[in-house]
């Protein structure tokens, strides 16, 4: 079934390349690569290592059970009801032991999965990286993994029809139904080439670039304007403030007057 689908992607692109004037398509053997780092080695070998220590002590485990299990049989005909049951008891404890262990160590979230993926990961992180890298820089409309899955690693944005399919979709659910879907076909844009696409890429970031310096001149603006409010707002109160304290104090000196005559007429 996976090479049946590996040549049913490779047909159908075959057949496109031909109706539109060629694609540039590549593929990556992954094993290859993986093979020929250093870090991936290294990981791997040290992955190993805990593998098989972790293999040795399983079978450390289920030999010792395979021994209890043979003791008992040899004594059995010798051993108490209570004594089989109790050997036999034990037996089942450490074969769960054995099984929960087994899983804790290489089970589907098992140690080996779990470190696997952490020591892994970042190195395959970098393929994946470089593969974008070159497809963009070499103009490549598609990147498949040379392997029966035929992953697609990368796939230049002119080729994506996810637009074109939402719209079908929210066509068709609107009720207008297949007589409505030439329509949306015919909206699709021409094949482009990689020159075409990029001019359009760049016309885009330019566009973006303009917006965002619309914005930024917007907020800057809005600033501004808000500092001068703000500045207006405490030059208000900064002379509130004076005309308070000079209230404050007019109303002091006339008191000290009053309080003054009052004390020469006492006197007096």
């Amino acid at each position: 079934m996976k090479l049946f689908n590996y040549v049913l992607v490779l047909s159908f692109f075959t057949l496109t390349a031909v109706g539109q004037g060629g694609l540039k398509i590549a593929y990556v053997d992954m094993d290859y690569i993986l093979d020929n780092l250093p870090e991936y080695r290294q990981a791997s070998s040290q992955l190993d290592s805990k593998a098989q220590q972790w293999r040795t002590e399983i079978e450390s485990k289920q030999n010792e059970i395979e021994d209890l299990k043979a003791e008992l049989e040899n004594e059995r005909p010798l051993l108490t009801a209570d004594l089989i049951q109790d050997m036999e008891d034990e037996i089942s404890y450490l074969e769960s032991q054995l099984l929960e262990y087994r899983n804790k160590r290489f089970g589907v979230s098992g140690d080996f999965i779990v470190q696997k993926r952490q020591l892994i990961q970042p190195i395959q992180d970098q393929i994946f990286n470089a593969i974008q890298e070159i497809g963009d820089n070499r103009g490549y409309d598609f990147i498949f993994e040379n392997s029966a899955d035929a992953l697609l690693l990368f796939s230049a944005r002119r080729h994506d029809l996810s637009d074109v399919i939402l719209k079908l979709i929210n066509r068709n659910s609107r009720g207008g139904g297949e007589k409505d879907s030439p329509n949306v076909i015919e909206e699709m844009e021409d094949y482009k080439s990689v020159e075409k696409a990029e001019e359009e890429e760049t016309k885009k970031v330019e566009k973006e670039l303009k917006e965002e310096e619309q914005k930024n001149a917007r907020e800057a603006l809005i600033d501004e304007r808000q500092r001068k409010r703000d500045s207006l707002r405490d030059a208000r109160q900064k002379e509130f403030e004076e005309r308070r304290a000079r209230i404050l104090k007019q109303r002091e000196e006339r008191q000290r007057e009053r309080d003054s005559i009052k004390n020469a007429r006492e006197n007096n």
